[in-house]
């Protein structure tokens, strides 16, 4: 359900209020002077254009936009397009230190992932804005800092966005053993330019990013939540122990079991309040 323009009736500057239109090409808004607040643009389909004293900059699918507050502006549909899009006035909020000092920044958010979570971000705002329950404001600049976040990292990272796909997709089905042929299939690639892709990126094999997410998160099992070493392999999708051990130690530093140790004597030490000579604090190895 979409809001209507010509039906819309904005609450003041100063505050948080949000929309979803899809407007056809005779939509335009112009605001000579600017406006004292920032403006979050999400198009889920569809294309517009911002238009600053700096020049003029399109947004297709996927892409998120950040107006900061001053800067004189026109935006509205593409010629010959609809423009399907999400947005949220709010005042500025720290995270734009984050970005650029630029009067416009528009974030091509690549992967379906970022852009989901963009875009939930912005809907959670709008129903919040509107229902006002007692922190809702707080509520909206919450969703609001998380979507500028994502944003400002998509600005560092350059991964390509077929890449990021899959490492979102590794990390979520860690515990499976993925075939390449279906991951190269579901990014549209072949199997060889897939692994010839991804080790380019990012500088390891699929497999080797997979068992280095499985480490990580067996660490985190062993160290935080009491799970033997056994087991944490077991939980992370290792199905030989020896194989598990030594990518472990090569990982970290030490073995499974010692990292366990290390846990158990952290957690001793942490239980400890008070001591006439307190013990030097023990440190897990780096990951």
């Amino acid at each position: 359900m979409y809001d209507s323009v010509g039906s819309y009736a904005a609450p003041a500057y100063g505050t948080i209020f949000a929309g979803h239109f899809n407007e056809s090409d005779r939509y335009v808004t112009r605001r000579p002077e600017g406006m004292n607040d920032c403006l979050l643009a999400y198009t889920v389909s569809g294309s517009g254009y911002f238009r600053t004293p700096s020049g003029e900059r399109r947004c297709g699918a996927g892409d998120a936009a950040l107006l900061r507050g001053g800067v004189p502006h026109e935006y509205g549909t593409s010629p010959g397009s609809r423009w399907n899009f999400i947005w949220a006035h709010f005042p500025e909020l720290e995270e734009i230190r984050y970005f650029p000092r630029e009067e416009l920044t528009v974030a091509a958010l690549g992967n379906r992932h970022l852009q989901r979570r963009v875009y939930r971000a912005l809907r959670n705002v709008l129903r919040d804005s509107r229902e006002r329950r007692s922190l809702w404001q707080q509520v909206c600049e919450n969703e609001l800092r998380g979507a500028l976040l994502i944003m400002a990292e998509r600005g560092r990272r350059r991964l390509d966005p077929r890449v990021e796909e899959i490492l979102h997709e590794l990390s979520a089905h860690m515990g499976e053993t993925p075939r390449i042929e279906d991951i190269a299939r579901s990014v549209g690639l072949s199997a060889s330019r897939l692994s010839h892709l991804f080790k380019e990126e990012t500088g390891l094999t699929l497999i080797g990013a997979l068992n280095r997410m499985r480490i990580r998160q067996a660490a985190l099992l062993i160290g935080h939540f009491g799970r033997t070493a056994t087991e944490a392999a077991f939980d992370v999708g290792f199905r030989n122990y020896n194989h598990f051990a030594e990518l472990f130690r090569r990982q970290t530093g030490v073995g499974p079991r010692d990292y366990r140790r290390l846990a158990e004597r952290n957690a001793a030490e942490s239980a400890i309040v008070l001591s006439d000579s307190p013990a030097e604090p023990l440190h897990f190895p780096p990951l």
